[in-house]
């Protein structure tokens, strides 16, 4: 078993050369495409400084500043509602901005 498991690791390392030497192209199943929001946009679109989509997507302003420059990327719950925000971002925003100063329920 071990042999197989060497062989096919093997196989997998001598691929991804071809692969990137630009000798192969790898299987469409294998690729995996990660869509990165455009977060400037996003942000532009809800009419909001940086300062202010920082604090209200509860991100510090250089997390912002690196997601905007493409330094970093959202992932997680932030990809999450920077999402819901470009689809419907005038309403998400105004929700966002009323959930903000309530009272937490007890």
């Amino acid at each position: 078993m071990k042999d197989e498991l060497f062989n096919d690791l093997m196989a997998s390392a001598n691929e991804m050369v071809e692969i990137e030497k630009g000798l192969k192209k790898p299987e469409p199943k294998h690729v995996h495409v990660y869509e990165t929001p455009d977060v400037k946009a996003i942000r532009a679109a809800a009419g909001q400084d940086q300062k202010e989509f920082a604090k209200l997507i509860g991100a510090s302003y250089e997390t912002l500043k690196s997601w905007e420059l493409g330094r970093r990327n959202p992932s997680g719950t932030a990809a999450k509602l920077l999402s819901l925000i470009s689809h419907n971002p005038k309403e998400i925003i105004q929700l966002l901005k009323q959930t903000m100063f309530q009272e937490p329920t007890k």
